[in-house]
């Protein structure tokens, strides 16, 4: 009897529970009826129709039942007539009970009615806790929302909100408050890019002001890993004998102490090693970062901070204007560029795309470009070697620490190439003064050796070899004066300075020995040489000064192979290598040398020209005074007391002074005689002047400067000797007749100077009427005089017609 559309399992639960409903006693009809309307829905309706089916089947077998039994019915009927007054007193019974059952369930109904309020109000806060177990994820994302914001993780803040959009909004999408959080994200979103960018901003104000102190750590430690480098190069160099350096300070030693100090220095600074993460905090960088790219904005991002460095970048590389004074303005203004380009180098490995190499190395050439002209300019002002040599040591570690980070730096050593050229000047500036000084405290003696130890002392600092010298018993003297081992020092002291310029420049042997062959050769050709000649020309500097000047420049020529094995010792490179530069001392010393020889024979010639005017003359002396006169025998024996200092010059020297001395008083002696100040001149003084002159002839002859041949240094005098001997023996017809043979006896007198000096002892009668009391041969020889002096001038008058 089942309905078309019921469920399989749906029709024995409704006959099991109609069965319960007829087996079961009344007082327990109640539970199986609740089980009805607990069911699934339209149960009841159902049950309803199944109740009904079941009705129609009961009364169908009620229907068979009263045909079957319809007597019996009747005879019910009748029954039941015969208890209808028992039935109307159980009906006023049954009233009566209903009346008093509805008064009694009336308070029943009451506290069922508060029982559906409260099962609603039950229901509804069931229904409240579901929408609010639906929402407080919801607000708990917006309160870690807040914090967030309020914490500054303003990266984190962002993706709380993405979950915020796409995954708990969603659900509560229809509440206003949360309408209210989704028109309130766009402007969290503004204030994160406004808070991040002030955050980067005070980081880029940050970061230039901690510039300098992020380049001097950096700095330091590539200048530590470069010693700690070295010196374990140095350590295997002399471990294995191959000595960079090998000189007198006894490199080993030194290399120890290098290596020592080193390490000791390391283990100083060794818990002092510091990152740029260390001195920077980089967050606002990579926060922003994020947040922009979070934002979708990237770009700009990108764009404003490259703007504002590349602005930052032009201002660390604008010096001070003061900068070349100390090396602490170079040291800023190195540490602030390695500052800037660490941080750039670290930001292009910590980001992706925030910087590009392509970025940093245009950057840097412009930044090089900037610094090559800077230091250029400012290096040029620099006067103080010391200072052009820290100058360097900063550019090399600043170079080093920027190719550590893989910048390229070769034009920095470009640089470097230059500022030598004018390291090597101000060292020849200062070596100059200091040259002077020794020549100024030079005494210009031989050097007094009193003891063995003086001489050892002497001879390890200077290469002096004698074997002559060294037979000789103490006292002693060596042949130069004090400036020479002093000069040869210096030039060391000169190769060790230029030699510290050229070490860390990342070149070879071969080119660090030219650079110190060219510096020297600077040295001693324009430097010392230009002191040399400044010291000769000095006016205190006299003729012995001069005489040991060329005994030193000497010694000092023959050191200079010393010097050449001392900067092959230095730089291992052999001197028999084709591109080695030599080194000139040779030409310098022997130009030293001319000049002192010059300026000796100068010097000796003004010598003789202020004794030669202490002469003192009577031209019209009647009788000479039967001896020389006294400032010629004056100058003699000076002249002998200084040809004896020359003995220590080489031979050549000594006799071209005396050669040359002896043709300038020679000279002088002849223009003594033709002074056109001089009017007249006495026989007298003619025969006082022979003596004179014959006290020159014997000075010459006898040899105050050995290796003369012959007769050779009184040829000096042979122009005065003809010409006095001409006037002494009166032989004017000799000399006119002989004149301009080879063979002439006064082939040396010109006519000039005879008539000169003839014309000056014809009249003597312009002071005195003398001539008016003369015998009969003075009158002839006066007559005498007038015919030669006529036969002179027309010889003379021949010879310019001729001419």
């Amino acid at each position: 009897m089942a309905e078309i559309g019921e469920g399989p399992g749906t029709v024995p639960e409704h006959e099991r529970i109609l069965q319960e409903i007829q087996s079961t006693d009344t007082a327990c009809v109640g539970p199986t009826l609740r089980s009805v309307y607990d069911d699934q829905p339209n149960a009841h309706k159902k049950f309803m129709e199944k109740l009904d089916a079941c009705i129609r089947n009961h009364d169908k077998e009620i229907e068979k039942m009263c045909n079957f039994h319809h007597q019996g019915f009747v005879d019910a009927i009748t029954e039941l007539l015969k208890v209808r007054t028992d039935a109307e007193k159980l009906k006023v019974q049954v009233t009566d009970t209903n009346r008093r059952f509805q008064d009694a369930g009336k308070e029943v109904i009451v506290q069922t009615e508060d029982i559906i309020r409260c099962r609603i109000q039950q229901r509804n806060i069931t229904t409240v806790v579901e929408k609010l177990q639906l929402c407080l994820p919801v607000l708990e994302m917006y309160s870690k929302l807040k914090e967030q914001m309020s914490t500054k993780r303003y990266y984190s803040a962002l993706k709380t909100m993405e979950q915020l959009e796409n995954v708990y909004f969603p659900r509560v999408s229809q509440y206003r408050f949360c309408q209210l959080m989704i028109e309130n994200l766009p402007k969290l979103r503004e204030d994160i890019k406004e808070i991040s960018m002030s955050d980067l901003k005070d980081f880029l104000e940050s970061i230039r002001k901690h510039s300098d102190k992020i380049g001097e750590t950096a700095m330091k430690q590539a200048q530590q890993q470069k010693i700690f480098t070295v010196t374990l190069q140095k350590q295997n160099n002399v471990k294995f004998g191959k000595t960079m350096y090998i000189n007198d300070r006894i490199p080993e030693e030194r290399n120890e102490i290098v290596l020592k100090h080193a390490f000791e220095e390391e283990d100083e600074n060794e818990e002092e090693v510091l990152t740029v993460q260390d001195l920077v905090d980089f967050s606002p960088v990579y926060q922003c970062l994020h947040i922009y790219s979070v934002l979708g904005d990237e770009e700009t991002f990108e764009n404003y901070y490259r703007k504002q460095r590349k602005k930052q970048a032009r201002l660390v590389l604008q010096p001070q204007s003061n900068m070349h004074e100390t090396v602490d303005g170079y040291r800023r203004y190195f540490t602030q560029i390695v500052g800037f380009f660490v941080v750039e180098d670290h930001i292009l490995h910590v980001t992706q795309g925030l910087v590009t190499r392509a970025y940093t190395d245009e950057l840097w050439n412009m930044a090089l470009s900037k610094i090559i002209a800077v230091l250029r300019a400012h290096s040029s002002y620099c006067t103080d070697p010391d200072l052009v040599l820290e100058l360097k040591n900063l550019i090399v570690i600043f170079a080093d620490t920027l190719q550590g980070y893989g910048f390229p730096v070769n034009r920095l050593f470009d640089l470097l190439f230059e500022i030598r050229d004018q390291y090597n000047e101000t060292l020849l500036k200062k070596w100059a003064g200091v040259f002077r000084d020794i020549f100024e405290e030079d005494n210009y003696s031989p050097i007094p050796i009193v003891s063995e130890e003086e001489y050892k002392a002497i001879i390890s600092k200077f290469p002096f070899q004698d074997p002559d010298l060294e037979k000789q018993p103490f006292p002693k003297k060596l042949p130069m004066s004090q400036s020479v081992p002093h000069i040869y020092i210096q030039v060391k002291e000169f190769i060790y300075a230029s030699l510290k310029f050229s070490e860390s420049l990342h070149r070879s042997s071969t080119e660090i020995d030219d650079m110190l062959r060219k510096s020297t050769n600077l040295l001693l050709t324009r430097t010392l040489s230009s002191c040399l000649l400044n010291l000769i020309k000095k006016p205190h500097i006299g003729l012995t000064e001069l005489v040991q000047i060329i005994i030193n420049t000497t010694h000092l020529e023959q050191a200079c192979k010393y010097l050449e094995d001392f900067i092959t010792n230095i730089t291992n490179i052999s001197q028999e290598t084709v591109h080695t530069t030599r080194l000139y001392g040779l030409s310098t010393f022997k130009d030293a040398r001319h000049a002192a020889e010059g300026e000796i024979y100068t010097k000796l010639n003004q010598k003789i020209d202020e004794f030669v005017q202490l002469a003192d003359y009577d031209w019209t002396m009647s009788e000479p005074d039967g001896r020389a006169s006294g400032y010629l025998m004056d100058l003699i024996n000076f002249l002998r007391s200084i040809f004896q200092v020359f003995t220590h010059l080489p031979g050549k020297v000594a006799q071209t002074a005396c050669m040359s001395a002896c043709q300038h008083l020679s000279t002088s002696l002849m223009q003594m005689l033709l002074d056109s100040e001089l009017k007249q001149i006495s026989m007298g003084a003619v025969q006082q002047f022979n003596l004179d002159v014959i006290q020159c002839e014997l000075f010459a002859s006898s040899e105050p400067v050995p290796g003369f041949q012959g007769d050779t240094l009184q040829l000096a005098f042979i122009d005065l000797r003809q010409l006095l001997d001409l006037f002494m023996v009166w032989d004017w017809s000799t000399y006119l007749a002989d004149y301009g043979q080879p063979a002439s006896k006064y082939l040396r007198v010109n006519p000039n100077t005879a008539l000169t000096l003839l014309e000056k002892m014809k009249d003597t009668s312009k002071k005195n009427n003398i001539f008016a009391q003369f015998r009969k041969n003075d009158r002839d020889k006066q007559k005498l005089i007038e015919t030669v002096v006529k036969q002179l001038k027309s010889l003379v008058n021949g010879m310019s017609q001729h001419t």
